[in-house]
């Protein structure tokens, strides 16, 4: 087992992962390191602007250790006869618009300057891997880095580049996953497996993340050669998240059985609670962020009208572990 890099806390520690679109407050992170966890603020989707207000927040409620998480531009190109058919499949569902294929890079030039100018603890990667001379850039601010991958051959790309830590996430992960190449049919195989498999691979430090529910999944992943873990789904349903009521309410719903992959809401494999739109749209093609933007009017529209059956209801496998109460005492059940 690695020593990890302070900043990043001891071995054994549970951290909060970034969750972009709303559930990463300031709140949720000042809580977790007030507990003793290390947390990250969510980059992803937002602006320049309102990143560096939530850190500022973070700082004024006198948090020093904590994170940013980025979007690495690594764009999934969808053809336009691709992304017209999907539109058309679309055009019955609340909130449906003829929105034209977008392309973007989420910020990312100005969200690096921002960081590099005011630097923060760390900053983490994931959908893609930075070019080594960002990551040098930031090592010389001072700022630890981190590289979300999903098996041993990103982990080898990512500590080549020069980052000082990787997040090992496995395929029971709610929300996006992480993988480089998202064609790429991800191995169904335990967090610990893909935990030693990684280390075996690399000398840099493991913070396990993906279906952790319990204090005997933190176990088996600090078994298997992980430094830290980190839960992301598991804190959805505290107090400090902000996770929407309508998300809130399906995660302790059992009319929702499962969870599944699924690349209909944004074009990138992403696992959510399985409902009308998973359902309706296994088919859905790959195309990011293009059918991120496609199917935005649609998600916001079924966010108004609460309906969880048209809403991205990001989950992973061990949804049902997820307690209520503060984020303090959530995690203080895995820790024991």
């Amino acid at each position: 087992m690695v020593q990890l890099p302070g900043v990043l806390g001891s071995v054994g520690s549970v951290h909060v992962a970034p969750m972009a679109g709303g559930p990463s407050t300031p709140a949720l992170v000042t809580a977790a390191a007030r507990a003793g966890s290390f947390a990250q603020l969510a980059g992803g989707y937002g602006t320049a602007e309102s990143l560096a207000a939530e850190i500022a927040a973070v700082r004024a409620a006198g948090t020093s250790a904590f994170g940013v998480n980025l979007f690495v531009p690594n764009p999934v190109p969808i053809s336009d006869a691709d992304y017209d058919h999907y539109r058309s499949l679309l055009a019955d569902e609340p909130g449906a618009t003829a929105v034209a294929k977008r392309e973007d890079d989420d910020a990312w030039d100005a969200k690096v300057a921002l960081l590099l100018e005011d630097p923060v603890p760390v900053v983490s990667f994931t959908f893609g891997l930075p070019d080594a001379a960002t990551v040098q850039a930031f090592r010389r601010r001072g700022t630890v880095t981190v590289q979300s991958v999903t098996d041993p051959d990103e982990a080898r790309r990512a500590e080549h580049l020069g980052v000082d830590a990787l997040v090992v996430q496995g395929i029971a992960a709610g929300g996006h996953s992480a993988v480089l190449d998202p064609a790429r049919v991800l191995v169904d195989r335990p967090l610990p497996d893909l935990v030693r498999a990684v280390v075996a691979a690399t000398a840099l430090p493991v913070v396990a993340a993906g279906g952790i529910g319990t204090r005997d999944d933190v176990a088996a992943a600090l078994a298997a050669g992980a430094s830290a873990t980190a839960v992301g789904t598991f804190v959805l349903r505290t107090e400090e998240a902000g996770t929407s009521d309508t998300h809130r309410r399906a995660l302790a719903d059992p009319t929702f059985r499962e969870t599944a992959l699924t690349r209909a809401f944004t074009g990138r494999p992403a696992r959510a609670l399985v409902n009308d739109f998973v359902r309706a749209h296994t088919d859905a093609p790959l195309g990011y962020p293009a059918l991120h933007h496609l199917t935005k009017p649609i998600r916001s529209a079924a966010a108004a009208a609460h309906d969880p059956q048209q809403l991205h209801l990001w989950a992973g496998r061990a949804w049902r572990d997820a307690p209520t109460g503060s984020v303090a005492d959530a995690l203080a059940t895995l820790l024991g």
